[in-house]
This record gives structure tokens, C-alpha cells and sequence, in this order.
């Protein structure tokens, strides 16, 4: 862990001691982004020392609330970068020189308590990395700060789990990933199925929450959507119990194929991910920055996730795809 993640969890945790609970969230929120997002993170490329450090800040959170190591010992697994020599000559045309050899995420664990539940799992997850830092200046800036995509999402993984790991003892067993190298095609996610803490098929159902830091116009406002909603029955159930959850509104992007989830989906695994993106114009941009964030509803989205998911931790309900629904892997992004 390095000082500066460190120091910050210290002043973070003094400073919030004294806050009333809805304020406590709003700040922590805060207090997550404005880390993620910053500036000295450089954008939080993918598979550099910005995203080491972003991993690193998890992976503090997640042993500061007592969650259980998810990698051997380790909050963090490592896992080694090969790409093509046309993703090469991309990196090199547009962002600035790096070196990039490996990625990280930051996994933890909250075993479940159930005799017969504690072998399921409910995975939540985000990414962590964004774009870096661009060669050339747009209008005096050059970091995509990424605090949409995906610094909100992370920050909605790491509030999740301080929620979790207060609340009553789970039934079922919660393990928390932050993928790196996301944008590298989901090196991160790769690597977590290639050595999973858990054996892939205790895995009940996967949310991946995906720039959640602003609202969407196209549904109701204190609304999230869901990528693949009608795929299987996960989405309908979670609404059913409290969770402000409707079909994705543009169907045309496939952003079910767009993240982390789509390659658990693959392997057969209920996942889904969570969303507000309205289709802004900050998104990929130097411009998606914290000034940008919508605090009062990415605050509130969170809250309203919470009851639903400790729900389907205490549930013995299992998700199922629908007819249909379930992913192949020739199927084209």
C-alpha cells in the first residue's frame, strides 16, 4: 500500500467518525472519487502504476473493514499484460509512453455463515483502470480522469462492501473484484476466471457496476438499468425487491458485450451490469472528470442497491437465464 492510500483511508475515517449515516455514504462517496478520479492518478491506465496504485487503495478499504483476502494471502492478484502488436502500435499512437506489463485487481472475500448457503457466491464487481494520459492536450488537458468510467462504479463495489461488512452476517458469501486492464478487452476479469478465488461455479450471480456517476434521461429519474435485463430472471427479481432496476434504454450500444461481466456470462454465469450512462459526451474523453459526477444520484443509487442485494445474499433464490438469454461465444459484440 502506498503512504498516499494509506494517509488518505487514515484522514477519510477521522473525518467521517462524526457524520450522521445518509452523510457518512454521501462523503465516503466523495472521499473515493476524488482519490480515483484525481489528477495524480494520471487517468488510471490500464495495466500502469496509477491503476497499481487504484488496486492498492481497494485493497486497503477491503482489510480496513475486515474483509477476507481474496488472492492467496493477498488483496491483489497480478496478472501478466501480452498484447498484440496492433494494440501496441494503438497505445503508442495515442497516449503517452508507459510501461505496461501487468495488471491488477483488488479481490476480497466476506464468507458466508449459512451451513447449506455459505458455498454460494454473489460476486460484485467494477474496474478499475481507465485511458491514462493522452500524447496530445485537449484544451490544456491530457488525463482522462475516468471518474464516470469507471472510478463510480469502484466507488459503488467499495461502499457496497463497507455496507456488507457492518450489516448482519451474510448467509451466502460475498466476494468483492476490481478489475484492472478493462479496457485492454477485460485482461483483469480474464485473469480473475483463469485463477478464481472460489470455484466459478459457486457463483450464483455476478453485478458489475458500470458509470453510475451521473443519471440517465431516457428512464425515470432515481432509476439504474440493467445490460441484458431480459436475459434472465435476475434483473426482474431485484426489482421486485426494492432494487430501482429497468431494462437498458439503448439496446443499439450491446453494453451487455461491453464489460467485465460479458465474460462470466460467457462461462455461464448469471452477470449483468448496473448503469445510469446516458450516452454522455464526456464518455472516453479528458473532460470525464469529478466536476462532472452527479453526487446527490450516485449517492442514492448506491443506497438503493443495498437492501436488494443483502436480499439476495440471504435468499436461496438462484437466477436462471432465460430461453435464449444465455451468452455464446461466437455471439458478436
Amino acid at each position: 500500500m502506498t503512504f498516499g492510500a494509506a494517509a488518505l483511508l487514515t484522514l477519510t475515517t477521522c473525518l467521517l467518525d462524526a457524520q450522521s449515516p445518509q452523510s457518512v455514504l454521501e462523503q465516503q462517496v466523495r472521499a473515493d472519487m476524488n482519490f480515483l478520479a484525481s489528477d495524480a492518478l494520471q487517468g488510471r491506465g490500464s495495466a500502469t502504476r496509477d491503476e497499481h496504485i487504484a488496486a492498492q487503495y481497494a485493497a486497503a478499504v477491503f482489510q480496513e473493514i475486515g474483509l477476507q483476502p481474496g488472492n492467496n494471502g493477498s488483496y491483489l492478484q497480478k496478472a501478466p499484460v501480452e498484447l498484440s502488436d496492433r494494440a501496441k502500435q494503438r497505445i503508442e499512437q495515442r497516449y503517452a509512453p508507459a510501461d505496461r506489463f501487468e495488471t491488477w485487481n483488488a479481490v476480497a472475500i466476506l464468507p458466508g455463515t449459512d451451513p447449506k448457503l455459505k458455498s454460494e457466491v454473489i460476486l460484485l464487481t467494477a474496474h478499475l483502470d481507465h485511458l491514462g494520459v493522452a500524447k496530445q492536450q485537449v484544451n490544456g488537458d491530457a488525463i482522462y480522469n475516468g471518474a464516470d468510467d469507471d472510478a463510480s462504479g469502484t466507488t459503488a463495489v467499495l461502499n457496497l462492501a463497507r455496507y456488507l461488512a457492518h450489516a448482519k452476517p451474510p448467509k451466502r458469501t460475498v466476494v468483492f473484484a476490481l478489475f484492472g486492464a478493462e479496457e485492454f478487452g477485460g485482461l483483469g476479469s480474464q485473469a480473475f476466471l483463469a485463477h478464481p478465488p472460489i470455484p466459478l461455479s459457486s457463483i450464483v450471480a455476478n453485478l458489475e457496476f458500470e458509470m453510475i456517476g451521473r443519471s440517465d434521461s431516457a428512464v425515470p429519474e432515481g432509476t439504474l438499468w440493467l445490460t441484458g435485463f431480459e436475459r434472465s430472471t435476475l434483473g426482474p427479481e431485484l426489482a421486485k425487491h426494492g432494487a430501482h432496476l429497468v431494462q437498458d434504454p439503448h439496446p443499439k450500444e450491446n453494453f451487455f458485450m461491453r464489460s467485465d461481466n460479458y465474460g462470466l456470462a460467457l462461462e455461464g454465469i448469471i452477470a449483468h451490469t448496473v448503469s445510469s450512462f446516458g450516452l454522455h459526451t464526456d464518455y472516453h474523453q479528458v473532460t470525464d472528470e469529478v466536476t462532472t459526477i452527479d453526487f446527490k444520484h450516485m449517492t442514492t443509487a448506491i443506497a438503493s442497491m443495498e437492501e436488494p442485494v443483502e436480499w439476495l445474499i440471504d435468499t436461496n433464490w438462484k437466477p436462471m437465464w432465460n430461453p435464449g438469454g444465455k451468452p455464446e461465444k461466437e455471439e458478436k459484440h
